[in-house]
């Protein structure tokens, strides 16, 4: 079951998705849009240069160093951090936009900019994905083979400190079974879009008819 087009009489859902490097993020939050086609995904901007396969405007907006500390200055960026080297930015107007439509957003960030974003947008939902020990991390991150020596290790070394920041997130979910991780992803948006105030609103007609 998915749900159909935006609800423009409710504001759209932030989601911000975060996890060490190798757990699966990205799988994950991939085959949750499949699922749930009504949840727009924000593309990043970054200054990474592109992996193979990955296209500019629908995996990242790749952007040179020079041009993305510019727009940090001219304050574009709902959030923006430096992770393992390479910075990284939401868009504030896309976002909003979105969300004014009606649609839930959902955000693939690091732990720094979903500190960010709780901040600026307190009533966003947060979910952190755990891989389930770190000889699977590990394995995880040599097996994509996209990433030299050095940067799997800086990515492993790097993931201590991001694991530490697991607490500070609504939902925790350790992706060890895929489809397990994915129904426990989709049931953290399915729960969020019952919420009481959302659905008062949505359901005013009916609430108002059954109490006559």
């Amino acid at each position: 079951m998915s749900y159909g087009p935006p609800d423009l009489a409710r504001q759209g859902t932030l989601f911000v998705v975060a996890a060490p490097s190798g757990a699966g993020k990205s799988t994950l939050v991939n085959a949750l849009l499949e699922r749930e086609p009504a949840i727009s995904l924000s593309i990043s901007h970054t200054t990474r240069p592109p992996r193979p396969g990955e296209l500019y405007g629908r995996h990242y907006y790749f952007t040179e160093r020079a041009e993305f500390e510019r727009e940090i200055a001219e304050g574009i960026f709902l959030e923006h951090a430096e992770v393992h080297g390479n910075l990284y930015g939401t868009s504030r107007d896309r976002v909003d936009a979105l969300l004014e439509q009606g649609r839930d957003v959902l955000l693939e960030i690091d732990w720094q900019g979903a500190a960010q974003i709780r901040k600026s947008k307190p009533d966003c939902v947060s979910v952190f994905i755990l891989p389930p020990s770190r000889a699977e991390l590990e394995r995880r991150l040599r097996g994509r083979g996209s990433d030299a020596p050095e940067v799997i290790e800086r990515r492993l070394a790097n993931s201590r400190g991001e694991i530490a920041h697991a607490h500070e997130f609504d939902y925790i979910i350790v992706n060890d079974r895929f489809e397990d991780a994915l129904d426990e992803l989709q049931a953290i948006v399915r729960a969020v879009r019952l919420r009481g105030a959302p659905q008062c609103r949505r359901h005013e007609a009916l609430i108002a008819e059954l109490l006559a």
